[in-house]
């Protein structure tokens, strides 16, 4: 559930949708299909190096990865994917940010549809939600790894900030600069758990209830889509009533 407040958890949401193997590694070799597109060489394109990342972290095999790339760029047959942004009005006036990457836009269109209606969800105009959110890359590592070791390295390879709780430290990047900063602050001996670029709330709507019960439903039937890649969502519920529901 990318987006919301929570973002100290991500390591137990990625724990847990490992449990997915097949579905998750459709949806990786898909974006890096995707990113292969703009150029086939991860050295001077960012977001397949990005996609490569998550894959290998994953554990899909590299002969895997090679093949997806060769499909992306046009050396092998493949689907042709494309981007799509579905923007949704959510339970209780959340806004959530649907990226999907299809091979068929009209399929995909219906099935996404039918599941907001099912879902207390509403398609919404064009630029009426993705406003209210900015892209943005988070880097996150374990807190053993030390709060003053990763805010000293972070600042000094150009992160524009460092925060902490109780349990994991994040490293917020402009969206262009995740991966370089990432890749300083690996070769400095820092190693995150997890890392990605993606659309985060600038204010959120606060859900309890129905209305939380709906909004979890709601994304976790998003997620779980074929060609739906990430979900974003501006809600904010209570730490355990969100483990409750997502039990």
């Amino acid at each position: 559930m990318s987006g919301h407040n929570r973002w100290s958890k991500i390591k137990h949401a990625k724990a847990a949708s490992d449990a997915k193997k097949s579905k998750g590694w459709t949806k990786l070799l898909k974006e890096i299909a995707v990113a292969a597109k703009s150029g086939g060489d991860p050295s001077g394109n960012p977001r397949l190096r990005t996609a490569m990342d998550k894959a290998r972290a994953s554990n899909v095999p590299n002969d895997t990865i090679k093949r997806s790339i060769q499909k992306g760029s046009g050396e092998l047959d493949g689907a042709n994917y494309e981007d799509l942004v579905y923007e949704v009005y959510g339970p209780g006036g959340t806004a959530v940010v649907v990226e999907v990457l299809t091979d068929n836009r009209n399929r995909t269109a219906g099935e996404i549809r039918k599941l907001l209606e099912k879902n207390h969800g509403k398609l919404a105009a064009s630029g009426s939600v993705l406003y209210l959110f900015h892209k943005q890359g988070h880097i996150v590592f374990d807190k053993s790894v030390g709060e003053d070791a990763v805010m000293e390295a972070a600042l000094d390879v150009g992160a524009d900030d460092v925060r902490a709780d109780s349990e994991a430290i994040l490293v917020v990047t402009e969206a262009g600069k995740m991966v370089d900063v990432r890749e300083a602050l690996e070769k400095r001996g820092l190693k995150p758990m997890h890392n990605e670029v993606g659309m985060y709330p600038d204010t959120s709507v606060r859900l309890e209830g129905e209305d939380a019960a709906a909004m979890v439903k709601l994304v976790g039937q998003l997620e779980d889509h074929d060609d739906v890649q990430n979900v974003y969502a501006n809600y904010d519920i209570d730490d355990s009533l969100l483990e409750q529901l997502s039990a």
